[in-house]
């Protein structure tokens, strides 16, 4: 039996690192001011991470109504477990933010 390559693997994916590398060649060139920029994306993927939690368990409880006690528990671990990780992206966009701001005023 012949074994692929692992190479093959990685044809597909050559388009997609084409296309990722130029925003990310554009943020680098930027300094401080792309890495406000990377911290403004994150803080937005904080938020919208908080929002479909909540929008999740909201949409459990509507549809399927008060479940058992163990059962809405659970729905509200998952949904705090989620907004937990989303309030660590806010943080570390905002410190993201806050470091770009200290570099832009340390550099000038």
């Amino acid at each position: 039996m012949r074994r692929q390559s692992e190479t093959l693997l990685l044809v597909p994916l050559l388009p997609i690192f084409l296309l990722g590398m130029f925003p990310m060649f554009l943020i680098a060139l930027l300094g401080f001011f792309g890495l406000a920029i990377f911290g403004v994306l994150v803080v937005c993927v904080g938020l919208a991470s908080s929002n479909e939690a909540h929008d999740n368990f909201n949409h459990d409880v509507i549809v399927h109504g008060y479940a058992r006690g163990s059962e809405r528990k659970a729905r509200a671990s998952s949904m705090h477990a989620a907004t937990r990780l989303a309030m660590r992206l806010d943080a570390v966009g905002a410190g993201m933010i806050i470091i770009a701001v200290v570099g832009l005023l340390y550099s000038s």
